[in-house]
């Protein structure tokens, strides 16, 4: 038999990876830009990058997991009523389905020995499907968000890390940002390649707001800088 892998079942994990990647480079390459910009000094612009590295992580880790978990409550409580109104009216939950692929231009016999059909082989997985649009694709897994987040973090965190230790001091500001917005153009071709979309947009999109960034805080380290100095 041929199986069909269709792209979408990547949504779920490749979202939670794409934004941690992403947030770990923007937010430790501009926070490293705003210290070397207001110091100049490599060790201090370290310090605040591995802090921001570590702090970041767990703070997507915790923010994912707890935005996903509601999400998983939640499907979870609608499942549960889908469960009770099933036992409590089979035949009007037939009905119910039946209703649904008429709406989708089924013919009226036809949708109610289909809504019979799929309701006997697994009644609840029919109405989490049609009714309240839950399936295996959509639905929530905190852990597994959580998990990708703190590591694509991390993974995008410690690239600016990296060219913060080894470029050489001269260099470190052009070379960081510039650095970063390979790998922010890098990424965002990566995340569309794996989603099957065209890869210009969203490597523009990635780009253009990581270049804000990077530029907001290495203004506000330079003006901080200038005003201590002074």
């Amino acid at each position: 038999m041929h199986r069909e892998n269709h792209l979408i079942e990547r949504t779920g994990w490749l979202r939670a990876a794409v934004l941690g990647a992403n947030d770990g480079i923007i937010s430790t390459a501009s926070l490293i830009l705003g210290v070397i910009s207001a110091s100049g000094l490599r060790h201090d612009a370290l310090v605040a990058g591995v802090a921001g590295l570590v702090a970041g992580a767990m703070a997507m880790a915790a923010g994912e997991y707890v935005s996903v978990s509601s999400q998983a409550d939640t499907e979870a409580a609608a499942l549960g009523k889908e469960r009770l109104e099933l036992a409590a009216d089979h035949a009007h939950e037939v009905t119910e389905l039946a209703n649904i692929y008429q709406t989708r231009g089924v013919e009226s016999g036809l949708a109610q020995e289909v809504a019979r059909q799929l309701m006997s082989h697994d009644a609840l997985a029919a109405h989490a499907r049609e009714e309240l649009g839950i399936s295996q694709f959509s639905t929530a897994r905190p852990i597994q968000a959580a998990i990708a987040s703190a590591v694509m973090f991390s993974t995008g965190a410690a690239a600016p890390l990296i060219l913060a230790a080894f470029l050489p001091l001269p260099w470190l500001l052009a070379g960081i940002a510039g650095g970063a917005l390979v790998f922010l153009g890098g990424l965002g071709a990566i995340g569309a390649k794996a989603g099957g979309a065209p890869l210009l947009r969203p490597m523009l999109r990635v780009i253009f707001w990581g270049a804000l960034a990077m530029a907001a805080t290495t203004g506000i380290g330079h003006l901080f800088g200038t005003a201590v100095q002074g």
